[in-house]
């Protein structure tokens, strides 16, 4: 009778071991691990890296990614700063220093992008999209929050954060502005999509 069990220990053990040897076989790696995309912007200030939310917020993400890769952020300025609370930029308009009246209110050309609300609280570092008045109406603008600010949660897009860089974020919101929150030197961005 024992040597019954154990036959039978034995080849259930088998079995397994066969199961589990054919399941670590069919997950093999077909190229190595996946890279995901990150930004990196760079500034007078220093570098600021950015990790996307591809699955929470994909068309945000798709849409930036496409947008630093044509090189349209290259040139635009934060041109909205404030203390305690966020550093706003992305605005095509603010490449011509003679349209500091139309300042924040620039994109691309072409269909809003629709929100993506999502669980993702507005925390410190948390990179989300500025739109106007209509919740489907972003475009290019984006804003870092420096302080937690859970009044934009589920009201804005979060599509990233940053992961390196926040001494950056805060030397450009600290910088001198004028009365409408418009830094008073030019902070200019470079906007690179980089593999991680």
């Amino acid at each position: 009778m024992r040597h019954r069990f154990t036959l039978i220990v034995f080849t259930l053990l088998a079995l397994g071991t066969s199961s589990m040897v054919w399941a670590v076989d069919d997950k093999k790696p077909t190229g190595g691990p996946q890279m995901e995309p990150h930004a990196l912007i760079k500034t007078k200030f220093g570098e600021i890296e950015i990790k996307f939310f591809p699955k929470l917020a994909p068309k945000h993400v798709e849409n930036f990614i496409t947008l630093a890769k044509s090189g349209f952020y290259n040139g635009t300025l934060f041109h909205r700063v404030i203390p305690g609370f966020m550093i706003q930029g992305g605005d095509p308009n603010t490449k011509d220093p003679n349209k500091k009246s139309e300042y924040g209110m620039g994109g691309p050309p072409g269909a809003k992008l629709k929100a993506e609300f999502n669980a993702t609280p507005h925390k410190r570092g948390v990179v989300s999209m500025a739109r106007s008045g209509h919740p489907d109406s972003a475009g290019s603008q984006f804003f870092i929050v420096v302080k937690d600010s859970n009044f934009l949660d589920r009201q804005y897009t979060a599509f990233g954060e940053v992961i390196r860089g926040m001494e950056v974020v805060d030397q450009i919101v600290n910088a001198p502005r004028e009365a409408n929150d418009l830094p008073k030197e030019r902070i200019e961005m470079t906007v690179s999509i980089v593999e991680k």
